[in-house]
């Protein structure tokens, strides 16, 4: 206490030094939290020696404990008993420890506040635990009661410490004298007011995208030679960010109840160079999963303009770490964890945040458009990304958090934001319905080619440019083949991500069956050496090639029929689909009564036994591949009729 300090109390008017009492009193939160957080790192340290530890040393200096063994507590506590703990100055860090929650007793004794006693009365009775051994002992025990946060487990001096935090902020609240933009403040010096207003220029700047969830109060007053910045973020008590301002450092503790946002916070500062020490968790079975974590970082400005516009971000950033566990939550249920979470950083980075989704009904409103779009057949809990694929998932729901953030900060109708959802997801949907029939297109243009090539080969009348012409043909199609491979393989990878892929896995497997047979007919041709082929075979055999040639150009019509189909519900597209379909149909027909006119030519006109075999395996590829053309027809009508009979 100061020589001036002193002797206003003396004078009876310790009312008048309530901001510096309070200002103490916020200090000394920051100590015992410090010394508690000690105790529990060197038991754990202890317990597990092997593995790392950090010894504090940032979160020492952060709140001001200038004495340097507390760095060494640490590494030199070891178990000398079953539960007992050899820890070195464990009396000094205990006395330390009453007189911070002396310090923070004493704002509300000055201002005769109902509390006053009911604190004081608590800190006495927890005093009178006996928590030492003998020789700087203590127990686990004793440090579990010390720490506790869980009112079941009975009163602990940790749970004194939070209450009275809280009371401490009202009061602090209560007794400002001026306000910088919105923040509370007292005792503040001339250069510190445009600090504050940095800070709270940030907090203004995003402050709308909370809407009317309750957060964001800031307080600020000088506490010796630091400028100490505090916002209450939200309602979660282990939620605390304290900011403290020493010339051209900035000082940042935060803590939270899930470790995730907590390093999704530090995320928030890539751009800034920031120095982070380790992340501490405490177990408090008051708070969720039983436990909260702590981060502290550190910042030194180049100058006074880099530090003002280091608050300035700091206090944008807060808005974004309200609610945003839930958003996590709801996000996930559309698609990956790492997913939602790269969605909230980008939302944060653009300014748009996660609170006005949860405001438009988070992803409710995603499955109600689903539902609008896919005309009522799909079910709640097929996430977007296995309908979407994973990049178009995450493209719309991008879209829709920044058309949410700007839709209800511009106080536009919930209705519309609602009805503009579903028509950008329309686009997506269709958009990834017209992808995956891109690939089906692609497959059946393939066999066209190979179909084409086989019959053009066949026309060719002389000896040795058939040779020529069916050596070169079945290069080409062991080409297109593979190439066709790629286009299956592609849609088993989709299928995996989206469940609108899984029909067009089941379409292009069904179709390779007729690139299969088709490769193989092109290779039996090559096996025809120099030998002439009759007329009489040559013909029928051309005539088959040819049917396949329409088969799979029908193939590819019916294919282009679906997407307008998909895309318009046209009646002529679906005319001209089922007139394509019944046409596969017709010339697998064709082709059965066409390879049996191969198999008599050959009994006729055939000059040796390999010819025979050679073209009548041809021959029965083909017939093959008009077999699978049908079968894939039909796949595809069925699933089209199916479409739009649901529809």
């Amino acid at each position: 206490m100061s020589e001036k300090a002193r002797i206003v109390a003396a004078l009876g008017e310790r009312l008048l030094l309530l901001p510096f009492l309070l200002n103490e009193a916020l200090a000394a939160n920051d100590r015992a939290k410090y010394r508690l957080t000690l105790l529990q790192t060197a038991k754990a340290h202890a317990d597990f020696p092997a593995e790392t530890f950090s010894d504090l040393h940032a979160e020492r200096l952060a709140c001001c404990i200038g004495d340097a063994w507390y760095d060494d507590v640490v590494a030199e506590t070891v178990k000398s008993g079953a539960d007992t703990y050899a820890l070195p100055h464990v009396r000094e860090l205990m006395s330390a420890l009453g007189d911070d929650l002396t310090a923070m007793v004493t704002p509300f004794e000055a201002t005769q506040r109902p509390e006053a006693d009911a604190f004081r009365l608590r800190l006495q009775q927890l005093s009178t635990t006996p928590c030492l051994g003998e020789e700087d002992t203590i127990t686990g025990e004793a440090i579990a009661s010390l720490t506790s946060a869980d009112p079941a487990c009975g009163d602990s001096r940790h749970l004194l410490i939070m209450e009275m935090h809280k009371a401490l902020n009202r009061l602090q609240a209560e007794i400002a004298t001026d306000s910088i933009d919105g923040a509370y403040t007292y005792g503040v010096r001339g250069g510190d007011r445009s600090l504050v207003a940095a800070f709270m220029k940030g907090v203004e700047r995003t402050r709308a995208l909370k809407f009317d969830h309750p957060g964001l109060e800031t307080t600020a007053t000088r506490i010796g030679e630091k400028l100490t910045i505090q916002n209450d973020i939200g309602t979660t008590d282990a939620h605390v960010l304290v900011v403290h301002v020493e010339g051209r450092r900035v000082t940042t503790t935060y803590t939270d109840n899930h470790l995730v946002r907590l390093l999704f916070f530090q995320g928030m500062f890539a751009d800034w160079d920031v120095a982070w020490g380790d992340v501490h968790s405490r177990t408090d079975q008051a708070f969720v999963g039983g436990v909260y974590h702590l981060g502290v970082g550190m910042y030194t400005a180049r100058n006074r303009g880099d530090l003002k516009a280091y608050l300035a971000h700091l206090g944008s950033r807060l808005v974004f770490l309200i609610d945003w566990n839930r958003a996590r939550k709801r996000l996930q249920v559309l698609v990956p964890r790492e997913d939602a979470l790269s969605l909230l950083s980008w939302a944060a980075e653009n300014d748009a945040g996660h609170m006005a989704f949860l405001k438009a009904g988070g992803e409710r409103m995603i499955f109600d458009a689903l539902r609008f779009v896919g005309g009522g057949t799909l079910t709640y809990g097929v996430t977007l990304a296995e309908l979407l694929g994973r990049e178009a998932a995450l493209s719309y729901l991008r879209f829709i958090l920044k058309s949410c953030a700007q839709g209800l900060v511009g106080k536009r109708p919930l209705a519309l934001i609602r009805d503009e959802a579903r028509v950008e997801l329309y686009n997506y949907f269709h958009s990834a319905q017209q992808s995956l029939l891109d690939l089906a297109s692609d497959h059946a243009a393939l066999a066209v080619e190979i179909a084409a090539a086989i019959r053009d080969g066949l026309m060719v009348s002389s000896r040795s440019a058939t040779f020529l012409s069916f050596e070169h043909i079945g290069k080409r199609a062991k080409e297109w083949e593979r190439r066709a491979d790629e286009l299956v393989i592609r849609a088993r990878e989709l299928a995996k991500q989206s469940e609108q892929a899984e029909a067009v896995r089941q379409l292009l497997e069904a179709a390779d069956d007729i690139m299969d047979e088709l490769e193989e007919a092109a290779f039996h041709l090559t096996l025809l050496k120099h030998e002439s082929m009759a007329e009489e075979i040559r013909l029928p055999l051309a005539t088959l090639a040819r049917l396949l040639v329409e088969g799979t150009q029908e193939y590819l019509k019916a294919l282009e029929n679906a997407r307008g189909v998909q895309r318009s519900g046209s009646p002529d597209d679906m005319h001209d689909f089922l007139a394509a379909i019944h046409r596969i149909v017709a010339i697998e027909q064709q082709s059965d009564t066409t390879e049996r006119a191969v198999r008599r030519a050959l009994v006729d006109a055939a000059e040796d036994y390999r010819q025979a075999f050679a073209i009548a395996e041809c021959a029965k590829k083909m017939e093959s591949a008009a077999d699978a053309l049908m079968h894939t027809g039909m796949t595809l009508r069925d699933q089209i009729l199916g479409k739009v009979m649901i529809t």
